[in-house]
């Protein structure tokens, strides 16, 4: 049982989401401060307010109801998502597409063993 779970946990893609989880904690405390530092000032500076959620907010028979509360999730999701993709997403398509256009993959040489058993592949296709 414990060698099993051992496999489980070398197994590359469970490193590499422990890794992208660690990093992405860390990006969000980067994406944070950007939020409180820059963006909620910059809100604060035009409706008055440290944040939108308070905007908009009324009552109804003791119901309260905050569309700025929804405004402030949606912009931070926005923000969220545009800083992944421009400090993320746009460098590492710029730098996969620098490294296709300067580096073809050559392909490998077949063995003997493989040369063989593409042979009778090809061969029990024209068979059919």
């Amino acid at each position: 049982m414990l060698k099993g779970f051992k496999e489980f946990i070398m197994r590359g893609n469970v490193v590499d989401l422990a890794v992208a989880v660690v990093i992405g904690a860390a990006f969000g405390k980067i994406v944070s401060a950007i939020v409180e530092g820059l963006i909620n000032p910059l809100i604060a500076a035009i409706f008055g307010k440290t944040d939108i959620s308070g905007v908009w907010k009324f009552e109804i028979n003791n119901a309260v109801f905050s569309i700025g509360l929804i405004l402030q999730a949606a912009l931070n999701f926005l923000f969220v998502a545009a800083a992944i993709y421009f400090l993320i997403v746009l460098p590492l398509n710029k730098l996969a597409e620098r490294r296709a256009r300067g580096e073809e993959p050559e392909p490998e040489s077949l063995t003997t063993d493989q040369q063989l058993l593409t042979e009778i592949r090809d061969s029990l296709r024209t068979r059919q």
